[in-house]
């Protein structure tokens, strides 16, 4: 294991135990996995994104599209981190002017995402990030916007993935999720 890879892992393991968990949220026989005590620590964010720097390393990117809405919460200080631009992916109506439309399903029905047209130049390398990977549903979107607007998926970044949900089944590039989370439905 490489010291990057030890460093990697270290600082997961130290963020997944500082995550709170919320049972039957949203709804009946859902463990809800809070990231929110990730951010209210300063430490703890910048050890998120020291993470994930460390895990890009010298990779071109361009750009950090972020989706809606805990997406945002990293991505852009990521981007920073990176030299990068940061681009919000949104639900429908939220963004100005033309844009890239995009319905997907996801765990708990289907729904639509936005993104600008013009913001990426073609060629544009990008990483896709978010706080969890489940059915793969919202980062499939936010990856058909990115292909839309003709740029180039490095990566999918997320914090934590289900595996059980299996939602890296639907992506078409690399895949890189912090740490695993739950090994199945939570029962109530």
């Amino acid at each position: 294991m490489t010291d990057t890879v030890k460093e990697i892992s270290a600082l997961a393991k130290e963020l997944k135990a500082n995550l709170k968990q919320f049972p039957n949220f949203p709804k009946e026989g859902i463990l809800f996995e809070d990231f929110l005590p990730l951010f209210a620590d300063p430490q703890l964010f910048n050890k998120l994104v020291t993470a994930f720097k460390l895990h890009v390393g010298d990779k071109k990117i361009d750009y950090v599209i972020g989706l809606e809405s805990r997406g945002f919460l990293f991505g852009p200080t990521l981007a920073l981190a990176l030299n990068a631009g940061f681009i919000p992916v949104r639900k429908p109506g939220k963004l100005p002017g033309p844009v890239y439309k995009v319905e997907f399903q996801k765990e708990y029905g289907a729904d639509v995402f936005e993104l600008q047209e013009g913001v990426i130049p073609k060629g544009a390398k990008v990483l896709i990030v978010d706080d969890i990977l489940a059915t793969g549903g919202s980062a499939f979107g936010a990856g058909e916007l990115a292909h839309k607007a003709g740029a180039e998926i490095v990566e999918f970044l997320f914090v934590m993935e289900l595996d059980f949900l299996k939602g890296r089944d639907k992506l078409h590039a690399p895949v890189f999720t912090l740490f695993g989370g739950q090994e199945e439905k939570f029962q109530t």
